[in-house]
C-alpha cells in the first residue's frame, strides 16, 4: 500500500492532522491500534478539555467544530485561580479581554466523533483501526511500515502521534528526556447544587491543584492534580465520599455535588522528545512534548502542532516531497519555542505551588494578590491563554 502521508495515532491531534490535509493534494493513511468505537451521546465522558479559542478556530476551519452538538459545549467565561491563604487570588473575565470566552470545555469523545466523521468523509484519508506497526525503515526517498496483519505502507512521511509513549519515536530511536511529577490527574465528573455561572474554579493547595470546569447545566468536570498516594485514595472512594472530598477541597463554592462519571487517574510528567523532525518523519502533540496539565494547554499546544504541520505540507509549492527534511524544519522552527514556554511556564508554576518553603509559600501568594491588580499584566496572560 502507498501514500504520501501515514499518520500512527488517530486521537484527537492526529485526527485534527488528517483533517487538516484535505485539499492538500496528498493522500493520506491515519493508522490507530484501538478499535473505532463510539460510545452513545447519553453518557458524559470523565476525559475533558479546555479548548483555546485559537484552536476553536483551528478546529472551525477545517471543519470539525461545527460537528460538536451545542448542547456539549461549556464556555468558560470567567476563572478564578485561589492561592493557599485567604485572599491570595487572581480572576480572569473573558469581558474584560474583549472576548466572548475564555475557552471551551469539551469532552474528550466529542471532539473525537466529530473529527473522525470529518476525516470518514474524505475519499483521500483512509483510516485503519485496531491496526499496529510493528516495523519502520526509513530510506532516503520514502519509509517503509510493517503492520501487525502482515501488510506493507510506503510512504513519503511517517507522522507519529501516538502519544506519550510513542511507538514513531522509539522505532525511530529519538530519545526522549522524561521527567516524572510522581502525581497523577484525577478527573471526574459531577452535577452541582449551586449553578457555576461560566466560571472555571482552580485552587492551588499543598496537595495538589484541583479545577472545577463548567459543563453543560448543572455540572462541572474535576481535574484534581495530585501525588499518587493521594490520587489513588481519591480514585478508590465511593462516590459519596469524593463527592464530600471535593466539596471540602473546593470550599463549598458549589454546594453540594453528586457523581456521575466514575474517577479515573492519569500518571502526569514532563517530556521532550530530543527532535521532532527528522528526514521523512514529524512528531506532534504528547509524541513530542508533555506539560503538567495546571493550565489546561496540553491537547491545545497538539491542535497548534497540527495545525502548524498542515499548513506546512500545504504551503510547500515546488517542493513537492512531502517528507524532505528542509520542509519539516520549517514546522520544527515554528514550534519548538512557543512549546518551550508553555512547558517553563506549566513547570515552573508546578514547582512553586508544590513546595511549602515558607518564602516560596509567600512568594506565590503575594504574587497573585498583586497580578490581580495589574490589568496589563492579567491581559498578558489571557492573551497566552487564547492561542
Amino acid at each position: 500500500m502507498n501514500c504520501d502521508v501515514v499518520i500512527v495515532g488517530a486521537g484527537l491531534v492526529g485526527a485534527s492532522l488528517a483533517a487538516g490535509l484535505i485539499g492538500s493534494g496528498l493522500r493520506v493513511l491515519m493508522l490507530d491500534a484501538q478499535a473505532d468505537e463510539s460510545p452513545p451521546h447519553s453518557d458524559w465522558d470523565s476525559r475533558i478539555y479546555a479548548i483555546s479559542p485559537g484552536s476553536s478556530d483551528y478546529l472551525r476551519a477545517i471543519g470539525a467544530w461545527q460537528g460538536i452538538a451545542p448542547q456539549r459545549l461549556a464556555r468558560v467565561e470567567a476563572m478564578e485561580v485561589h492561592g493557599d491563604v485567604e485572599g491570595a487570588e487572581i480572576r480572569f473575565s473573558a469581558y474584560q479581554a474583549g472576548r466572548a470566552e475564555l475557552c471551551f470545555i469539551v469532552e474528550s469523545r466529542e471532539i473525537q466523533r466529530a473529527l473522525r466523521e470529518r476525516v470518514q468523509a474524505e475519499d483521500a484519508i483512509t483510516t485503519a483501526y485496531a491496526t499496529r506497526p510493528v516495523a519502520l525503515a526509513v530510506g532516503e526517498e520514502s519509509a517503509g511500515i510493517e503492520l501487525s496483519d502482515g501488510r506493507s505502507i510506503e510512504a513519503r512521511l511517517v507522522v507519529g502521534a501516538d502519544g506519550a509513549g510513542s511507538w514513531v519515536r522509539d522505532a525511530a530511536g529519538i530519545d526522549t528526556d522524561v521527567r516524572p511529577y510522581g502525581q497523577h490527574g484525577v478527573v471526574a465528573n459531577f452535577e452541582t447544587e449551586r449553578a457555576h455561572a461560566a466560571i472555571a474554579r482552580q485552587w492551588f493547595m499543598r496537595d495538589g491543584v484541583l479545577a472545577l470546569l463548567p459543563l453543560p447545566g448543572n455540572r462541572v468536570s474535576m481535574v484534581w492534580s495530585t501525588w499518587d498516594a493521594l490520587a489513588e485514595r481519591l480514585v478508590a472512594l465511593d462516590a459519596a465520599d469524593l463527592a464530600r472530598e471535593v466539596e471540602t477541597a473546593s470550599h463549598h463554592e458549589l454546594g453540594a455535588l453528586r457523581l456521575i462519571t466514575p474517577a479515573r487517574a492519569f500518571p502526569l510528567r514532563w517530556q521532550r522528545a530530543s527532535a521532532w523532525v527528522r528526514p521523512r518523519l514529524a512528531l506532534i502533540g504528547d509524541a513530542a512534548h508533555c506539560v503538567h496539565p495546571l493550565a489546561g494547554q496540553g491537547v491545545n499546544l497538539g491542535f497548534h502542532d497540527a495545525r502548524a504541520l498542515a499548513q506546512v505540507l500545504a504551503a510547500r509549492g515546488p517542493q513537492d516531497d512531502c517528507g524532505d527534511y528542509r520542509l519539516l524544519r520549517r514546522y520544527a522552527r515554528a514550534r519548538v519555542e512557543p512549546v518551550r514556554l508553555m512547558q517553563a511556564t506549566t513547570d515552573g508554576l508546578q514547582r512553586l505551588f508544590n513546595n511549602q518553603r515558607f518564602g516560596l509559600q509567600w512568594l506565590r501568594n503575594t504574587g497573585l494578590r498583586l497580578s490581580n491588580g495589574v490589568v496589563p499584566l492579567k491581559s498578558f496572560l489571557v492573551e497566552q491563554a487564547l492561542g
